[in-house]
């Protein structure tokens, strides 16, 4: 167990080392970028789209924020095993710690992502309020349901390397599909109920709901959702983890 954990502390190490290494901002990007996309979306939405909400680029930013790092982290899950190709080689070691390091690394960097949130804020000082502290909690819940697809698209792209290109384009859909750009109130302003339960079946739905009601509406977050994205991440996890044990052992042998 000791030498499983100085592993998986290295491995994450590597990664925060590796990622943007060739950039001259480095981890710097995790604060720069999303204002970057908060800035093209406050564009898009509020000057061509002309929809007014109120403090428009905090609300948006609520969700920027947590999708970078969901995003960045399953990607980077996904191929963990693929790239450490020469390590699997060489060295006897329980696989899973390469995507469970992978989302540990893109988790430390999201904590850094949260002085782009109080440069936001610096802007929307009276929006501010005690009920940010529960991020944690709420970032728990997304760690524990990127944790699940990370490790089960990990071993699936140890045999179909189609999957990282698939993902892209998935990942691109399902933040459009997410109550980003709009609330789940917006959404369904009409009284249609079939899409507000989509919207509820998105696991992002209650996530993005509940970054919006501490950073953004001053409110508790959704606690039913939240628990409910919770368990189901639990039990996806345990399927995750039985099938990468199953299919470990050909990692060496595909690889």
């Amino acid at each position: 167990m000791l030498g499983r954990q100085r592993l998986i502390r290295y491995l994450v190490g590597a990664d925060l080392k590796r990622t943007h290494a060739d950039t001259a901002f480095g981890q710097l990007w995790w604060v720069i970028d999303p204002l970057l996309q908060m800035a093209v979306y406050v564009v898009l939405v509020q000057v061509i789209f002309q929809r007014k909400t109120p403090d428009y680029p905090l609300f948006i930013f609520a969700a920027i924020l947590p999708w970078k790092w969901f995003s960045t982290t399953l990607s980077d899950a996904t191929s963990s095993v693929v790239n450490r190709q020469a390590l699997i080689r060489q060295v006897q070691f329980p696989k899973v710690v390469l995507p469970v390091a992978a989302i540990t690394a893109g988790t430390l960097s999201f904590l850094i992502g949260l002085i782009a949130l109080g440069i936001v804020y610096l802007f929307y000082l009276d929006r501010l309020s005690p009920w940010v502290l529960l991020i944690p909690v709420i970032g728990v819940v997304q760690y524990v349901f990127t944790l699940a697809l990370g490790i089960l698209l990990a071993a699936v792209d140890t045999f179909y390397r189609d999957v990282q290109n698939i993902l892209r384009h998935i990942l691109r859909l399902w933040f459009y599909l997410s109550p980003a750009l709009y609330s789940i109130g917006e959404a369904t302003a009409g009284g249609n109920s079939p899409v507000r339960a989509l919207l509820r079946l998105n696991p992002f739905g209650p996530l993005f709901e509940s970054y919006r009601a501490v950073i953004y509406s001053e409110t508790s977050p959704d606690w039913i959702g939240l628990l409910v994205v919770l368990l189901v991440s639990l039990v996806l996890l345990g399927i995750a983890l039985a099938v990468f044990k199953r299919v470990e052992p050909a990692f060496a042998r595909i690889l």
